[in-house]
Formats: structure tokens, C-alpha cells, sequence
């Protein structure tokens, strides 16, 4: 994939459809953050136990995180050549992107979803292979439905080669390097 970022003077031009359903939802008026996912647009609106699974992991690596000159946040990713658009709950990124309008999936370090009941099939299928297809090196599932965490790594032609889990809340999971860090699930 692509190590441009996704950039605001991208060329709009009105007979792509990706690149108008792109635009589109970036130009969306108030704070709602929306993604795409296949063709679909999706308002995300998480609920506090959702939030707090992701403030956990957050707090957990912000040391490395900062050790490592990254960042970490709910940023857009943008999935060039397909009509994708999405919004993790947390991914980190190298700082130096971060003024992107939007990244794609192999300029991150680690990109974590949280399910939630009324999407958590398109983070444990869809999005899962999308973020392999794309490259993201790292990919933590957080499944507050089934109670497990799974970390996906080492993207493939036909998804993730690696797949640590799933293992209940409470199982201490290893984060690889750039990490080296066990992290605690059990306040998941």
C-alpha cells in the first residue's frame, strides 16, 4: 500500500464514487465521527464501557508510545481503491503523519477495535481482513461481547499469519515489539 498520507488537496473529481463518499463524510457538520465500512456509512457513537476498554489500552502504552515519538488517538484511516473509511478506536501512529487528514493502515504501529453489539461482526470479520490487506502491522481485537482480547500480526495475502488468542479478559497479552509490553486486560 500506499506510505503517502491522505491529504486534504487530494482532487476531487465528481464522477469517482469513493472519492466522493470520501469527501463526503469528512464534511460532515458537528463533532459525529462517522466511518465507511464496504460502501456503508456508520455513525459511531460508543457507549462509556466501550470508551473505557480503550482508555485503558491507551493509558497502558502511552509511555512507549511517547518513547517511540508516536501518538495515539481515534484518527481517520483511509483504505485507498476501496470505499472504506474507518475510524479505530485507538491506533498509533509515528507523530511526523499525524497532521494528515487521514492515514492508511501500514503507517501505523498498532491499531485496536473495541466491538461493540451492534457492530462487532464487522470488527471481527471485515475489518480484521481490511487491516491486513492494508498492512497494519499490529491489530488488537478487543471483544467486550465474548470477553477476549486477540492480537493479529504479520499481514499476509490472505489476512493476519499471526494470531495470539483469543484469550478471556484477565489473560495478560503480550504487545511485540516496538511495544515489549504484557498488557493487562482484566478492566476490560
Amino acid at each position: 500500500m500506499s506510505a503517502q498520507p491522505h491529504s486534504e488537496t487530494a482532487s476531487y473529481v465528481a464522477d469517482d464514487p469513493e472519492t466522493a463518499l470520501k469527501y463526503a463524510i469528512q464534511h460532515i457538520r458537528g463533532d459525529d465521527r462517522v466511518q465507511i465500512v464496504e460502501g456503508v456509512i456508520e455513525q459511531l457513537s460508543p457507549t462509556w464501557g466501550h470508551e473505557k476498554a480503550a482508555d485503558r489500552i491507551r493509558n497502558q502504552i502511552a509511555p512507549i508510545v511517547s518513547k517511540l515519538g508516536c501518538l495515539s488517538g481515534a484518527g481517520n484511516l483511509d483504505l485507498p481503491g476501496s470505499s472504506n473509511w474507518y475510524v479505530p478506536d485507538v491506533a498509533v501512529v509515528p507523530e511526523e503523519l499525524a497532521e494528515a487528514e487521514a492515514l492508511v493502515p501500514d503507517q501505523t504501529l498498532l491499531i485496536v477495535e473495541v466491538t461493540s453489539t451492534s457492530n462487532g461482526d464487522t470488527d471481527r470479520i471485515v475489518k480484521r481482513r481490511r487491516y491486513a490487506e492494508y498492512g497494519a502491522p499490529l491489530h488488537l481485537l478487543v471483544d467486550r461481547q465474548q470477553r477476549t482480547c486477540t492480537l493479529f500480526s504479520v499481514p499476509g495475502d490472505f489476512g493476519y499469519t499471526r494470531v495470539n488468542g483469543p484469550h478471556p479478559f484477565g489473560t495478560p497479552l503480550p504487545l511485540p515489539a516496538p511495544f515489549d509490553l504484557e498488557l493487562d486486560t482484566s478492566e476490560f
